[in-house]
């Protein structure tokens, strides 16, 4: 992408431009985004609303009524190809509405923060994870990853999170399991399986940041603590205030 005035840029690379862009390329990674949390991007409700009607018009989103609260908005074929995202176009799962939520609110409560943005931190969304990779069906995929780069001005600089937002409560065993897994990668999604796990290398996460609903924090605390020192690179945070559908 490259910036033009205002809320404009070029998208594509292909010259078409739209306002508000970091908010449509936003929809795009986060598989949908409800209205109201639209607005939190934007600046307000009534702006949300003008770029759903823009985008639209465009053919580059699509929205409607999916559930609960705030009608939701979804990127189409055009306004992925207009992003420079080779996702296919899908409308956000009705079974998965709750989670998108959930994420997206996490993603905008950390993004909003000012170490996250003077370190120049980079989320990579699990659509973008995903994409373009064969993902083995038991490996599993955090929510996100937060990349925060080389020479920031924290002191986590360098170092890869894994990002997991938890709704309900799983059993502790599947949780701790789904810990170790993530605590002790050390290599991409999508790399041979051989690469997965490498004993003496490096772990890809050097922490897992757990964002729970009150229904699941028990569950979660009680995981991390059957870990023994691996806990130590979990930390617990309840999820932001909205989050939940």
């Amino acid at each position: 992408m490259r910036a033009s005035s205002g809320r404009e840029m070029a998208l594509g690379g292909r010259g078409l431009a739209v306002r508000d862009c970091g908010a449509l390329i936003f929809a795009a990674d986060m598989y949908g985004v409800q209205l109201d949390q639209l607005g939190a991007l934007t600046g307000d409700s009534r702006s949300a609303r003008a770029a759903a009607a823009r985008w639209r018009a465009l053919g580059y989103a699509e929205t409607a009524r999916l559930g609960p609260g705030a009608a939701w908005l979804w990127v189409t074929k055009a306004g992925l190809a207009a992003c420079g995202r080779a996702y296919p176009p899908a409308r956000p799962a009705l079974s998965r509405l709750a989670h998108i939520r959930a994420v997206a609110a996490a993603r905008i409560a950390l993004e909003s923060a000012s170490g996250y943005r003077d370190a120049g931190a980079f989320w990579r969304c699990e659509r973008r994870i995903r994409s373009g990779h064969r993902i083995g069906m038991r490996q599993h995929l955090p929510d996100a990853e937060v990349h925060w780069p080389d020479g920031a001005p924290v002191g986590w600089a360098g170092e890869c999170w894994a990002v997991e937002a938890e709704l309900s409560a799983k059993t502790v065993a599947r949780t701790s399991a789904i810990m170790r897994e993530i605590l002790t990668r050390t290599g991409d999604y999508g790399c041979p399986a051989a690469e997965v796990a490498v004993p003496g290398r490096p772990p890809r996460h050097a922490r897992a940041l757990y964002l729970c609903s009150p229904a699941a924090l028990g569950t979660v605390l009680r995981a991390r603590e059957s870990l023994g020192p691996l806990a130590a690179r979990i930390e617990v945070r309840d999820l932001p205030a909205g989050a939940l559908l």
